[in-house]
């Protein structure tokens, strides 16, 4: 049996009179690439942020390698290892994109900034950050200011500023979202090597359905913020009340 790594219980947000996320049971293993689709307004990305701590939850518990992080905010999760990308980039674009990754493998090192001593005292930091970009296929653009990179390399860049930071678990949000068509095997690319050296748990909300279907060990199905299904993806195929929730199928609408 595979180690449980996350584990939501009767996850909860209400905005108002609007339950957003509404009592959701999720187990995600250690090593598990999980996709979570559902219609618009489902609670997706919403659930997301309860997971990466940019939203408190109204009621429920979040439990992180046995351990309750339900009131811990985003950047103590970062440093146990939850790493989040969201639909907007999200990058420093005014420095390098070395710089961008550099910093987040210092970040990383617990080595806090010294104002008198060069970032080229920490020459370990620099090679770090070339491997990280080596990974995305952004190393060419290491000198380039980040702001004058393509839309798809900057979702490179955020997937390398993620590696950099030692997560363990990688929520990515919508990460083909804006992209050119010729820009989307890239990234897709990626993805499935990182999914393929085995040391990332993947969280991913995304609204192609070859991607998922290809990429997914499981997918848990939202709808109007409750978990209608978590399964294989041949089994969420097959699943009448996830198919009548789509109104005619899985194909339609599911971003």
């Amino acid at each position: 049996m595979q180690e449980l790594l996350f584990e939501t219980k009767n996850l909860t947000i209400s905005f108002g009179n609007h339950v957003a996320v509404d009592h959701v049971n999720l187990q995600v293993p250690r090593g598990q690439f999980k996709s979570i689709i559902g219609p618009n307004g489902a609670g997706k990305t919403t659930f997301l942020n309860l997971l990466s701590g940019q939203l408190t939850p109204t009621s429920g518990q979040l439990i992180y390698k046995g351990r309750e992080i339900t009131s811990l905010p985003p950047h103590q999760r970062t440093r146990l290892g939850i790493g989040r990308s969201f639909q907007i980039t999200n990058v420093f674009p005014h420095l390098t994109v070395l710089e961008n990754v550099r910093l987040a493998v210092q970040s990383a090192s617990n080595v806090r900034y010294q104002f008198l001593r060069h970032f080229r005292s920490y020459p370990e930091f620099t090679q770090k950050a070339y491997d990280y970009l080596e990974k995305v296929r952004l190393k060419e653009k290491a000198d380039h200011p980040a702001t004058s990179l393509a839309h798809g390399e900057k979702r490179k860049l955020e997937l390398a500023i993620l590696l950099a930071l030692e997560t363990e678990v990688l929520l990515l949000d919508e990460p083909t979202a804006g992209m050119s068509l010729e820009e989307v095997p890239h990234i897709v690319e990626i993805i499935r090597d990182i999914k393929n050296q085995g040391e990332k748990t993947i969280l991913l909300i995304e609204h192609k359905m070859d991607l998922i279907l290809d990429l997914s060990d499981t997918i848990a199905v939202l709808f109007n913020g409750r978990l209608l299904a978590d399964d294989a993806p041949h089994h969420i195929m097959d699943n009448e009340n996830v198919q009548q929730a789509y109104l005619g199928g899985l194909y339609n609408d599911v971003s």
